[in-house]
């Protein structure tokens, strides 16, 4: 034998409904904020972006030594970062020597300005929080 339900049906309150419809939109307009880029959020592309936005060049032996890094990993994560455009390399020869050199491109330092705007907006709503 099936059990009957006592509970008894209501109708929802108006004002319950338009409360938690105007949470969602304020915490919908909190998040309303652009993603954060994440090819210069990681930690080693967002230094080489930060190191080329500070200077007008650097190679890849000065990079490796600003990064404490190792050849592969900067490799890896420069090339993510040249192929996004957000960086340009080019090789040489200096004597005998090959030289990799990198620089920053206009739309580098456009996604690094983007990028830092969106973590200053997100501190100035934690602080107001």
């Amino acid at each position: 034998m099936a059990k009957q339900s006592t509970a008894k049906q209501t109708t929802p309150d108006p004002s319950v409904s338009e409360t938690r419809a105007a949470r969602a939109q304020s915490a919908k307009q909190k998040s309303a904020a652009p993603n954060l880029d994440r090819l210069i959020h990681e930690r080693l592309r967002l230094g080489i972006i930060s190191a080329l936005a500070a200077n007008e060049s650097l190679t890849f032996s000065d990079l490796k030594n600003l990064m404490n890094t190792t050849d592969g990993n900067l490799s890896v994560h420069a090339r993510k970062l040249e192929e996004a455009g957000y960086i340009s390399c080019s090789k040489f020869f200096e004597g005998r020597l090959p030289k990799t050199e990198y620089k920053l491109t206009a739309a580098g330092r456009s996604a690094l300005e983007d990028y830092i705007s969106h973590m200053e907006s997100l501190i100035k709503q934690m602080r107001n929080s």
